[in-house]
């Protein structure tokens, strides 16, 4: 029993002094403690927090900038819209003038013809009454 209880008495031994050499070489290798952990977490946080705030200026300024471009386009085509619409309703203007004067350049020969067709008619009515 003797040899049983010295083969015990190493194991338990054994175990206790490979569980102080486990915990020490953990502790030596532990990168960091736990206020240690929290910290760098914060610091990660609020720089990754600041890269956000970064990027969303810098997209609302793209956004600005863009908007501002399409405004100045909008505004030089309804500009360019507006004078072609207003050449347009000039040849309109000139089209219907000229079309008003040719109806009353027809209207007038066809009355004068028609004045001097009547004539005609009428001398040749009052000759057999004569």
């Amino acid at each position: 029993m003797s040899n049983q209880e010295n083969e015990f008495g190493v194991f338990l031994m054994g175990f206790f002094v490979g569980g102080l050499i486990g915990a020490a070489v953990g502790m030596l290798f532990a990168p960091q403690s736990g206020g240690e952990t929290r910290e760098q977490i914060h610091r990660k946080s609020v720089e990754l927090s600041e890269q956000a705030t970064q990027k969303a200026d810098e997209a609302r300024a793209k956004a600005e900038q863009l908007l501002s471009e399409a405004r100045t386009k909008m505004d030089e085509a309804t500009k360019h819209l507006q004078e072609r619409a207003k050449e347009l309703q000039e040849q309109t203007k000139t089209l219907v003038e000229e079309g008003q004067a040719q109806i009353k350049t027809r209207f007038a020969h066809k009355d004068e013809g028609a004045a001097s067709g009547g004539e005609a008619a009428a001398s040749v009515a009052e000759a057999p009454a004569a």
